[in-house]
């Protein structure tokens, strides 16, 4: 063994012994089965004497380290042994919940790495974050699944991670997760402490009774203050944190300890593999080659490869050809059983055949019942997607399809605009969920897309004593047959630092929000409940929360029901012509303000053209707003110089003949900015 060798693994151990000494660890000790990558690190004391009290010899030295790095090559084996079968009563199924921002995803990749499962050279940032938005906004869209090894007690236990987004948009996608799992990591950023979407996924978890691990992340921040974070989460939540666990996920303090508190507080699954097959569908997406591939996780019984399984809520059924686990990436297996999460590939080519919430048994020996699958996703909020080119309709509904398969939130149904022609009219659960979906469709499908300004669905009782529920402003009925509208309401909590409880509480009422409830989570903290139009957040409400509060306050909100209110519909009219896709519904007081807004903003936004042009907002025959663009003009005087005034006039009024039949057969193309126009009305209108 060289020096340079030796050298190298001295460094190495006093490294780590003093990130030990950091964490109050006691001293290293030498574990031949840890699974832990790094556990070359704990060499025997014996190693490390003082010459003064024990002088060593080199063959000694030289052995213990041969030692050691045969160990470590184990450790890297235990790691890529997650194949390996284990009992069902060590089996760990968990999720991470958290808010957005609090180290979710460096946990996960902390995780991943301390068992093993991704070597060292191919570990990166986010690692089960593989989509490019993800990585682009630092946010997680997409729940995604990982199987560890990992050895406690010299005995090996299976940890499937299902790893969860944070934002409030995707709250479909916790609740799918959180359906899989026995236990749930509640993490909490240890410098700013429980946040709105933190309470939202803990009560998720407790609908689900699931074993919850309270975590503090980020204890290495100057700013951060466990005690107190300690004392919001037992105050707030209601949770015994007693044995909370300190860790900083970026440092890699305390991962150890998560992963022991996961084998021995988390439940394992019931042992239930001599019964009928039923495995739930939490997720899908479609491959172009494997067709649809599904992930699941075994309730009941076993699924082998090359079984032949039965969809129960299509009716569908199909040949197992692939089965394996997500470790992240997809392995093959022979046999999986009650406890354990995987995916499926059958050669199915129709997406509708294998949906989210679907149970999966075997064809020869069906499940007397389904499993409960999950409630149907509510969309908030509602917009029209139409493909630049009319040819592209055909795979605009083939890419919304598989999409759907992989978001099981989305709904759409078809179209047609006379301004946009052939679309769809699509709903989501919220404005980042409908920037994600329009993003997602044009990157991975090649579309050129036009998106038509967001709305929501609103309830019109019509004088025949009919209720309409109308998504499109442009298919509200006359005022003569229409008796009163409703619109969506929604509870919101925003949590903020008491210093902006004010700007806070001026912003809502200034989206006719109603004031509900205002109380004190601790000293410093305050929770705001008001109740306010749906129409009035999809913008840039979250925005302003964010600005007004120096990015401190959070929100969280839920649909509370319809109420009646004072509404008309706000049409625009460009060179004389409605323009359907810029209709929108306002309350009345604020028709004017906004009427007068967006005329402005399309006035920006729309290109000069040959003649002039008049943008009006309009409200049924009654222009309330109105601008104009100039035309643009050609000097046809240029090539006159001196001669009679005449010939000047006669060229002047050939042109006025020309920009007047131009303007009454020509056609305004309105640019894609200009639908998006109302969402950025809200700063000029209040």
């Amino acid at each position: 063994m060289s020096l340079l060798t030796f050298n190298t693994a001295i460094s190495s151990y006093r490294h780590h012994s003093v990130q030990r000494s950091r964490k109050n660890f006691a001293a290293p000790t030498f574990n031949p089965s840890s699974s832990c990558p790094c556990s070359i690190t704990a060499f025997p004391a014996s190693l490390f004497c003082n010459s003064r009290t024990r002088p060593f010899s080199r063959l000694s030295v030289v052995s213990q380290t041969a030692n050691l790095v045969s160990d470590t090559d184990s450790a890297a084996r235990v790691g890529q042994d997650r194949l390996l079968k284990v009992p069902t009563s060590n089996i760990r199924n968990f999720s991470i919940i958290a808010h957005i921002d609090h180290g979710k995803s460096t946990l996960a990749d902390k995780l991943l790495q301390l068992t093993g499962t991704v070597e060292k050279r191919e570990m990166k940032d986010q690692f089960l974050d593989n989509m490019d938005l993800e990585r682009e906004r630092g946010i997680t869209i997409k729940l995604q699944a990982a199987r560890m090894r990992y050895m406690f007690q010299n005995e090996p236990y299976c940890l499937n991670l299902i790893d969860t987004p944070g934002h409030v948009d995707f709250s479909y996608e916790v609740s799918r997760s959180l359906a899989a799992c026995e236990g749930a990591l509640l993490v909490v950023d240890a410098s700013q402490g429980v946040e709105a979407q933190t309470l939202a996924n803990v009560y998720l978890a407790l609908e689900n009774n699931l074993e919850i691990i309270p975590v503090l992340n980020k204890i290495d921040l100057p700013g951060a203050e466990p005690d107190r974070v300690i004392k919001e989460i037992e105050e707030v939540i209601g949770l015994d944190c007693s044995n909370a666990i300190l860790c900083s996920a970026k440092e890699g303090i305390g991962i150890t300890d998560i992963l022991d508190a996961i084998v021995q507080r988390t439940p394992p699954p019931s042992n239930t593999a001599e019964r009928p097959l039923r495995a739930l569908i939490f997720d899908s997406y479609y491959d172009p080659y494997r067709g649809v591939i599904v992930y699941f996780r075994v309730i009941d019984g076993t699924i082998k490869k090359g079984d032949r399984v039965y969809f129960m809520a299509s009716g569908k059924d199909y040949y197992a050809d692939e089965v394996g686990v997500l470790s992240p990436n997809q392995l093959q297996v022979e046999e999986l059983y009650a406890g354990e999460v995987g995916y499926l590939s059958a050669s199915i080519r129709s997406v509708a055949d294998a949906r989210v919430g679907d149970t999966i048994t075997h064809f020869s020996r069906k499940a007397e019942k389904s499993l409960p699958g999950y409630e149907e996703a509510t969309p908030m909020v509602f917009c029209g997607l139409f493909p630049v080119d009319a040819d592209q309709f055909a795979e605009l509904r083939d890419a919304l399809e598989k999409l759907q398969l992989n978001d099981a939130a989305l709904k759409f149904e078809p179209e047609t605009s006379s301004a946009m022609g052939f679309g769809f009219r699509c709903g989501f659960l919220g404005l980042l969920h409908m920037e994600i979906v329009q993003e997602r469709l044009e990157r991975e499908y090649n579309l050129s897309l036009i998106t038509t300004a967001p709305s929501v669905v609103y309830r019109v009782n019509c004088v025949n004593d009919e209720t309409v529920e109308c998504s499109n402003p442009s298919l509200l009925p006359e005022p003569g047959k229409r008796r009163s509208i409703e619109e969506p309401f929604v509870k919101i909590e925003m949590l903020t630092p008491k210093d902006y409880i004010g700007p806070l509480m001026e912003l809502a009422q200034d989206r006719r929000g109603e004031f509900k409830e205002m109380k004190y989570i601790t000293e410093n903290r305050a929770s705001i409940i008001y109740e306010l139009p749906l129409a009035e957040m999809v913008g840039d409400f979250f925005d302003q929360l964010k600005s007004r509060s120096k990015g401190y306050a959070s929100m969280e909100y839920s649909l509370v029901g319809y109420k009646e209110s004072e509404l008309i519909r706000l049409d625009v009219q460009i060179n004389g012509d409605p323009v359907e896709p810029l209709a929108t519904i306002v309350h009345k007081d604020k028709a004017y303000a906004i009427g007068r807004a967006l005329t402005q903003k399309l006035k920006e936004l729309i290109p000069r053209q040959m003649f002039k042009v008049p943008i009006q907002a309009c409200i049924g025959s009654k222009v309330i707003a109105s601008e104009s663009l100039s035309a643009i003009r050609k000097d046809v005087l240029a090539k006159c110089y001196g001669g009679d005034i005449t010939r000047k006039k006669k060229l002047l009024r050939k042109q006025a003949e020309g920009k007047k039949r131009m303007k009454a057969i020509g056609k305004v193309d309105v640019p894609q900015e200009a639908f998006m126009a109302v969402l950025k009305l809200e700063r000029e209108v209040l």
